[in-house]
């Protein structure tokens, strides 16, 4: 038998000190060595009981959770797991801390305050054992810093995008998604629309800590908003995404179906849209995130004729739903994250040669005589 996790669990309510223990109790590959009611106490119960992972509240007297992180981050870093709460506040703060290492978070219910834990009970204990695994895995640090200057925005060209770019992203996406949205330039000719796994109320935040920090106009996406060069588009929490090419230009949608691979959003569901609608000019992107949410939806993409990439697993705070699609072999790439920026703007965020264009129209023709020859025998 492998050895238990060993989770030190810190927060200022002695009620949350009680209920987040017996929820974990529940597994028996857990096991809680201690609670703390501030930072300060937390930092030493560390030093003497060197647990595997740390929950985290980051609303605490005395020394709060952001000082607590950081001194964590410095001294000897180590997994920690989040709670947040759903205010303005909370959200910025938790997105703030994803930046500065905590691998994941998790938003505490509105009557929490009541005991009433049950329904993030399995989450919670799921993402202690992808925190476990995660040691030694460490994101690039956040691009740009509080004491920097955000990009400008300048007056911006409505034009149709070159290529669709889809990407599925989850345990590891925030600082991920920086990293990698920051090395691209504002003139950047394609679209990017991402699902990040993330519940509602988190992803406005998230698109607007990524629009202050890169030079492309990224902001969450509403029913309706076109698909335009240069533009970024996130999914929000508790909707999926699909893609419509309508005559007044081709934009983005949200429904409220069902939950695909138990996420609401869903990569697949995106994925899955975009092949469907830009086949040949589609591309489709996998990185860091547990699960094999995107997996089917990379393969479909691929099948349409699309580009499709997987983050590499060594650069993955989590390789679950990239590997998925590896070992299926639906990655035509695998690219490492420090790469990815690179890749999307040599490829598709210049204009194209004559050469490149004369190569995608005879590509587009021979695809098209292929469309509408009759194959009476696979139709039979």
């Amino acid at each position: 038998m492998s050895e238990r996790i060993r989770v030190l669990v810190v927060d200022d309510s002695a009620l949350m000190r009680k209920l987040i223990p017996a929820i974990l109790a529940r597994d028996s590959s857990i096991e809680v060595v201690g609670t703390a009611m501030d930072g300060a106490f937390a930092l030493k119960k560390i030093e003497e009981l060197q647990p595997d992972v740390v929950t985290l509240d980051l609303e605490m007297p005395r020394m709060d959770g952001m000082e607590m992180l950081r001194l964590i981050m410095r001294r000897a870093p180590l997994p920690v797991i989040l709670f947040s709460t759903h205010s303005k506040e909370g959200g910025y703060a938790t997105l703030k801390a994803l930046a500065m290492g905590a691998v994941d978070f998790l938003a505490k219910p509105k009557d929490a305050a009541a005991g009433h834990l049950e329904n993030i009970a399995d989450q919670l204990i799921a993402k202690i054992k992808v925190a476990k695994r995660a040691v030694g895995r460490k994101l690039p640090p956040a691009v740009v810093g509080e004491d920097l200057h955000p990009p400008k925005k300048g007056n911006r060209a409505t034009l149709p995008p070159r290529r669709v770019i889809a990407i599925g992203i989850s345990t590891g996406g925030p600082n991920a998604l920086q990293f990698v949205l920051s090395q691209i330039p504002a003139d950047f000719l394609s679209t990017i629309l991402v699902v990040q796994h993330m519940p509602e109320g988190f992803t406005e935040m998230f698109a607007k800590r990524l629009d202050e920090c890169c030079a492309l106009e990224v902001h969450e996406a509403r029913s309706g908003d076109l698909l335009l060069a240069g533009r970024v588009l996130i999914c929000p929490g508790n909707r999926h995404m699909m893609v419509r090419r309508m005559p007044r230009g081709d934009m983005a949608i949200l429904s409220d179906g069902p939950p695909v691979n138990g996420h609401r959003p869903s990569a697949d569901v995106l994925f899955h849209s975009v092949a469907q609608e830009f086949g040949l000019t589609s591309v489709g992107i996998l990185m860091t995130g547990m699960g094999d949410d995107g997996a089917e939806g990379l393969g479909a993409i691929k099948a349409a004729g699309g580009m499709t990439v997987a983050q590499s697993e060594d650069t993955c705070v989590v390789s679950g739903m990239p590997r998925a699609a590896i070992v299926k072999g639906y990655a035509n790439k695998i690219i490492p994250l420090d790469g990815l920026g690179a890749y999307l703007v040599n490829n598709y965020g210049v204009e194209r040669s004559a050469t490149e264009k004369n190569e995608k129209n005879e590509k587009s023709d021979k695809h098209d005589k292929i469309e509408r020859t009759p194959v009476p025998s696979q139709r039979s």
